[in-house]
């Protein structure tokens, strides 16, 4: 393979300027691969629209859900909530040939390869607390009383599991094992719409928001599953750090509002794999 893996994510299609950039997304190669790490949308038919539109561009989609796609909102034809939600997004994917997070991994054998390219729905259990608390709890006490609350409280349903940080709890354990299985037999790509270790939160300009960004249970998968690199959104600070000889890439669009100051263009596939 001579293409590129490339990633992006953070699309948020209901906003028109947003749209107007899947429109502009090619690929710089016949072979290239993209990544699009969650964030896509919230209504089933626009993430569909933007799916199917790039799947006819690239070589292979790999799609992992953020919390928007699983945001339950009154104006989406579509009410389904929580697990019922996300497997009718990945029967959705599947039938325009998208990979997901249920799928067999993909192996890129092209430049950078062979590496596993594993897609994960890992979501948050309120693990990464604000200095100054000690519990779960506190720390959303903490968070409430400084006028901070994801908007996940009131349209991320998770049904059928007690809670978020329950479903969360049961996705790490599903997908433990295969990450171990992949592991033993090729360096991986680990994808997942939040953040898997949480110094990516310490620029938080509110760091409570931290308590809907991820889980300590992930913080060892990059170096535990022999990760190459490591593809997240989420946070809308687009940037690459480093931990424990791993690359953490953030690669978000977001709102317009945000990508409007930035000097580098909206549309802006990230290299997975290129130094």
């Amino acid at each position: 393979m001579t293409g590129r893996l490339l990633a992006i994510s953070d699309l948020h299609v209901s906003y028109q300027e947003n749209r107007e950039i899947v429109e502009q997304l090619k690929p710089t190669h016949d072979d290239d691969w993209l990544i699009v790490a969650g964030d896509v949308g919230e209504k089933v038919a626009d993430v569909t629209w933007a799916l199917r539109t790039l799947r006819e561009r690239f070589a292979n989609l790999i799609w992992v859900p953020g919390n928007h796609e699983l945001w339950t909102t009154r104006d989406d034809p579509d009410q389904s909530r929580g697990e019922e939600r996300y497997q009718r997004l990945v029967a959705a994917c599947r039938n325009i040939g998208v990979v997901t997070p249920e799928d067999p991994y993909p192996v890129w054998d092209g430049p950078g390869g062979p590496v596993i390219v594993a897609p994960l729905f890992v979501l948050y259990d309120y693990s990464w607390w604000p200095a100054g608390t000690s519990s779960t709890a506190e720390a959303l006490a903490t968070a409430q009383a400084a006028g901070i609350v994801g908007t996940d409280e009131v349209l991320l349903h998770f049904d059928p599991y007690e809670g978020r940080d329950a479903w969360c709890r049961a996705r790490v354990e599903l997908t433990e094992p295969r990450l171990e299985a992949a592991a033993r037999e090729l360096p991986t790509v680990l994808v997942n719409h939040f953040p898997l270790v949480r110094h990516p939160t310490d620029v938080l300009r509110y760091p409570e928001f931290a308590l809907w960004c991820g889980t300590d249970l992930t913080a060892d998968w990059p170096t535990r599953f022999r990760a190459r690199e490591v593809v997240y959104g989420h946070l809308h600070i687009p940037r690459t750090t480093w931990q424990d000889g791993v690359r953490h890439q953030e690669v978000s669009v977001g709102y317009p509002r945000e990508w409007s100051r930035r000097p580098t263009p909206p549309a802006r596939l990230v290299p997975v794999l290129e130094r």
